[in-house]
């Protein structure tokens, strides 16, 4: 069933709201990374898994240790090649900004802890402070 032009406009209009106040969530609803797999990983995952399959084979006509080392290393292989290249990075975890993008923990806690004179105080908690953007959130969109 095909959108109307009213729903078309507020779909599109959402999505730029989306982007415009998180654009790293929005990246990774695109989805580009998943649909784009990293070669080397791949290459690797089947190198893997072929040599786990000789394993399986080689354990089947010697030791059954051998076999079970080459079933786990052809599940390892293909878990590898199947995953994203963004899960495992070498430089660990980064605190994600207000904008969106990404601070490395060595260089956070560098930083001084001096107010940004644009920005208010955090008043509240955690939550308080969610509802108070939910309803100044309601009350822009008051047009739809």
């Amino acid at each position: 069933m095909a959108l109307s032009e009213r729903e078309r406009q507020m779909l599109e209009e959402m999505e730029e709201a989306i982007r415009a106040e998180d654009p790293r969530f929005a990246s990774q609803m695109n989805g580009s990374d998943a649909r784009h797999p990293d070669r080397r990983r791949v290459i690797f995952g089947v190198i893997g898994a072929l040599a786990g399959l000789g394993l399986v084979l080689l354990g089947i006509n010697t030791n059954l240790w051998v076999g079970v080392a080459g079933f786990a290393l052809i599940v390892a292989s293909i878990a590898l090649a199947i995953t994203p290249g963004g899960v495992t990075r070498p430089h660990g975890l980064g605190l994600v900004g207000d904008d969106g993008s990404i601070r490395r923990p060595h260089t956070a806690h560098k930083r001084s802890r001096a107010k940004k004179p644009g920005k208010a105080p955090k008043q509240g908690t955690f939550m308080q402070r969610m509802e108070q953007r939910w309803e100044e959130r309601r009350q822009q969109g008051q047009g739809w």
